[in-house]
């Protein structure tokens, strides 16, 4: 049900939740859960006020219900000072497909199994080709919270929050400045966690490592000002910075101090406990976003460097209060090596591909070549020389996301049900594997809630402009 009026949509709730003004209460939880997939629908393909509307209720259901955006700052934070052990790493999951069908297979395998430490997560890269501004990524995630019953506090990130290389060069401050308003964006939406990556900066023809990180620890410290000048009150964004970009060369602990010192310098109230810092900080150790993909479109076999992120990790902490080091593109690695990362104490590593790799191998295959088709007419520019076409379709497929949304949305409950179910498989054996599960009390214990009421929206919001971020890292 996508309703096409404001009388439709409240007519849809009406006996299940009233609507007061601006206030929002529930009355019917259990029915509530029934009627929440007609709500996302609307909120995802709806139109003007009605959509924004249908945002703005699942938003207020959310916090009546407790299920409230929140930053994992304060337990990084904790993890740095010691008082938190770093035997789990945190799960950041980039839900690129099927948001609201796939976030619902996370909550289902997290109320199996106690988990709290994990993250939503979407890149500045994916929100074009998914068709999800960050307003409907988050609707989608509280409404999958909503309908599996899930309680507490719900972490979602900005990952990748990304300056090109090639426009800062040719206009520096136009791309700074898009960054920042992203970021304007994304947290009047509840991203409360946001990943700064200004590593693309780095410049290794520089002799010494000050001057090859300075334009990356001096932007990420002038992007970490404007956060906390935009955070809402009560609440302290956890932030990221990065010191070697994915897919290049790994990461030295030196370039870490180097970074680390430098970006202390130019927020010297930092150190102070004053302005706070980032909480994390993201590392190279021979990952790539979306792997390696051989002639016949199956994935190389990656290695990461575990002795130099159990290093980077320790460093982070003892020498900074970091949370520790994140590991980038690992979706891919084989089963074998996740329970490796909280044994070194990495504090979160990210996941991606692996989860749109499972969507793609169990749609109806009429479905995905249709897809296919699509993309061969209208993405030639990813069927590069010397690639195979299995080796060009594995690359471009995920620009088929956004173009195929609401087909991919209302597929036969059947198809729905059996995706979301290896979805929520996958899901169950990374929180088994990075020893999350049982991990709701500590984050409840560390992390303050923050009640935060949106206004009810009086006209519709103006579509933001798409951008054309095809060389940023996916």
């Amino acid at each position: 049900m996508k309703a096409k009026s404001m009388d439709e949509l409240l007519r849809h709730l009406d006996g299940v939740v009233t609507v007061d003004g601006d206030i929002v209460t529930v009355k019917d939880e259990p029915v509530l859960r029934e009627k929440i997939d007609g709500l996302i629908h609307t909120a995802v393909f709806g139109g003007g006020i009605v959509r924004d509307t249908a945002r703005w209720l699942i938003w207020e259901i959310a916090q009546g219900l407790g299920i409230y955006p929140s930053s994992i700052h304060q337990l990084y934070m904790a993890i740095g000072r010691g008082d938190v052990p770093t035997t789990f790493t945190v799960p950041a999951m980039n839900i690129r497909a099927m948001n609201y069908n796939s976030s619902r297979a996370v909550f289902r395998a997290a109320n199996k199994h106690n988990v709290g430490a994990m993250l939503f997560e979407i890149a500045r890269s994916e929100i074009g080709y998914t068709g999800q501004r960050p307003m409907e990524y988050t609707a989608s995630v509280l409404a999958a919270a909503i309908k599996e019953g899930y309680r507490g506090p719900v972490f979602i990130q900005g990952d990748h929050f990304q300056i090109s290389a090639g426009r800062y060069k040719s206009s520096p401050d136009a791309e700074v400045q898009a960054v920042k308003d992203l970021m304007d964006e994304a947290v009047a939406a509840g991203f409360y966690n946001i990943d700064i990556d200004t590593s693309t900066l780095v410049d290794l023809s520089f002799p010494t490592l000050d001057e090859q990180q300075h334009t990356n620890y001096a932007l990420c410290a002038e992007l970490t000002r404007y956060v906390r000048a935009i955070e809402p009150e009560g609440i302290t964004i956890s932030l990221g910075g990065e010191i070697g970009e994915v897919g290049h060369k790994n990461s030295t602990v030196e370039e870490l101090h180097a970074f680390m010192q430098g970006y202390r310098r130019e927020l010297p109230d930092t150190a102070a406990g004053g302005v706070p810092g980032i909480s994390k900080i993201s590392v190279q150790t021979g990952t790539s976003h979306g792997g390696v993909v051989l002639p016949d479109g199956t994935l190389a076999q990656v290695k990461v460097d575990f002795d130099t992120l159990r290093e980077l990790s320790r460093v982070a902490r003892e020498s900074y209060g970091l949370g520790g080091a994140v590991q980038h593109g690992a979706s891919t690695l084989p089963p074998s090596a996740f329970n490796k990362f909280p044994e070194i104490g990495t504090v979160e590593i990210h996941l991606a591909t692996n989860f749109q790799n499972i969507v793609f191998d169990y749609l109806p295959k009429e479905v995905v070549d249709e897809a296919y088709t699509w993309l061969r007419e209208n993405h030639k520019d990813e069927w590069k020389p010397g690639k195979t076409d299995e080796q060009s379709l594995y690359s471009a497929r995920k620009r088929a996301i956004g173009q195929f949304k609401e087909q991919w949305w209302t597929l036969d409950e059947a198809q729905l049900a059996e995706i979301s179910g290896v979805l929520q498989e996958q899901f169950e054996f990374l929180f088994d594997q990075l020893n999350v599960k049982g991990t709701r009390d500590v984050v409840e214990h560390t992390t303050t809630r923050v009640v935060i009421h949106q206004p009810r929206p009086a006209e519709a919001v103006a579509a933001v402009a798409a951008e054309d971020v095809k060389d940023l890292a996916d």
